[in-house]
């Protein structure tokens, strides 16, 4: 596809200046949305592509494998405007619809409260981890209803927010997943939202059956997945000119190598196939029942702890082969090795991840929060 091609080569020439602006610079963020990459997954009839699950993945692998800041922001921003197929016409379109740029950001504030208030919410909290907040016109936060055990996700324009400076991280620096302040702000009730609820639920499109819980761990597999990729084909075109010190022969004629290498390649392809198939799998039932099982969850949710940890070892298995090499910044594999080491750390690479999908094939209750 000639779009992605040139999406990635755009984000392989920026990835420098991402890096230490810690920002997608506005000529990416150009192309970005003049290719409608941030509304792959918002509904048509509010100018999206509604792109099928599997395509979607793919397209994000293929980004990170040039730069998994842009990566991650598509993934997370696409995944976000879903919400317009559970919010009323009129919200969606004031949104989305009016503004070819719109994006929607949001990250966890675990102490956020709402109070009812007339038609809508006071709202007061404090969010964190907002990846593409700073290019965003529209903010979320997930706020519990005083007076109930429930809660809603508020939505509010970008600048009702006081954004803060937190990410100075180890990788992913582009993402820019900062943090922002609400203070007795009024939202009106249409623009709460009970997130991924199909009671809420208002276009009638197979893909609003997916979670954005399930669309999170296969796309965030997807990052790690590419980034695990580049760094393995990088580690083949150095084996093809290196002499490492002390040896008479190139790296490639060392069988040790070879083994180490194949095994990284057929942990990271046997990795791709088990998330992609499992989402291909999955997808073609949910097009013909118009919904989605908890068993399916938890298959996607197993593919994807799955293929981000074996894309993280082949990843690993690639930095270390590597040698010397790979701890130079101007080489291609201390960035993207920070990069798969910070997916690994966040939400999407939690070992607990394992335990709900044990607890749900045990016959146990399972947490179904991040499932």
């Amino acid at each position: 596809m000639k779009e992605l091609a040139a999406l990635g080569a755009l984000a392989a020439r920026s990835a420098d200046a991402i890096e230490a602006d810690r920002r997608l610079p506005e000529e990416l963020l150009e192309a970005l949305h003049a290719g409608g990459w941030f509304r792959q997954l918002l509904p048509r009839a509010y100018g999206g592509g509604e792109t099928d699950p599997v395509s979607f993945v793919a397209a994000i692998e293929e980004i990170a494998r040039h730069d998994a800041s842009t990566a991650w922001c598509l993934a997370q921003n696409a995944i976000c405007a879903m919400v317009a197929a559970f919010v009323e016409p009129a919200v969606a379109e004031e949104m989305f619809a009016r503004d070819p740029r719109a994006v929607l950001a949001w990250g966890p504030g675990p102490n956020a409260r709402a109070r009812k208030e007339k038609d809508g919410y006071r709202m007061n909290g404090s969010f964190a981890f907002a990846s593409g907040g700073r290019h965003a016109s529209w903010l979320g936060g997930y706020c519990a209803i005083e007076g109930t055990n429930g809660g809603r996700t508020m939505l509010f324009r970008a600048d009702q927010a006081q954004m803060s400076d937190i990410w100075q991280v180890v990788g992913l620096r582009g993402t820019a997943s900062d943090a922002y302040t609400v203070k007795d702000l009024y939202v009106p009730g249409a623009f709460s939202v009970a997130r991924d609820d199909q009671a809420e639920r208002r276009i009638r499109s197979p893909l609003y059956c997916m979670p954005t819980a399930s669309m999170f761990a296969a796309a965030f597999a997807g990052v790690a997945l590419g980034l695990a990729r580049a760094l393995v084909d990088a580690l083949v075109a150095l084996a093809l000119e290196k002499t490492p010190r002390g040896y008479k022969s190139q790296l490639r004629e060392s069988a040790l190598f070879q083994t180490d290498l194949a095994q990284a390649e057929g942990k990271l392809r046997a990795a791709r196939m088990y998330l992609m198939g499992t989402l291909a799998e999955v997808w073609r039932e949910v097009e013909a029942k118009n919904e989605l099982t908890l068993e399916r969850r938890m298959q996607i949710r197993l593919a994807g702890s799955q293929a981000l940890k074996e894309a993280v070892a082949a990843g690993d298995a690639a930095y270390h082969a590597a040698g010397a090499t790979a701890i130079f910044e101007r080489n291609a594999f201390e960035r993207r090795f920070r990069d798969l080491h910070t997916v690994a750390q966040q939400l999407q690479g939690r070992r607990a991840h394992f335990e709900t999908v044990g607890r749900y094939l045990l016959r146990l209750e399972p947490d179904l929060a991040f499932a």
